[in-house]
């Protein structure tokens, strides 16, 4: 799986990538059919907070986006890699379905 995180208005620190790495450790099971994982943390500019979006691209083709609202980065980072765990299970029952 390649693991592409990125930063708007706001610099990933090697803290908070050792963080989001230790945190999609529970993706090890999406290892065979998980492509690519993209994350954007965008910092808001009115108020405070992030918005998290993640993008999965599956091997056969389809893409899943999941994204979060959060005035704290790092709970926002638990948050994001359980809805990334959600969607991948949800997505391999459906080609498992098929």
């Amino acid at each position: 799986m390649n693991l592409n995180v990125r930063g708007i208005r706001y610099q990933v620190s090697d803290e908070t990538r050792a963080f989001l790495d230790k945190k999609l450790q529970k993706l090890q099971f999406a290892e065979g059919y998980l492509q690519d994982l993209d994350i954007v943390m965008k910092r808001e500019t009115v108020g405070q907070g992030f918005h998290i979006d993640a993008q999965l691209h599956f091997k056969w083709g389809a893409i899943k986006m999941v994204s979060y609202d959060c005035y704290e980065l790092y709970e926002g980072i638990e948050a994001i890699a359980d809805k990334i765990e959600a969607a991948a299970r949800k997505e391999k029952s459906k080609v498992i379905e098929n």
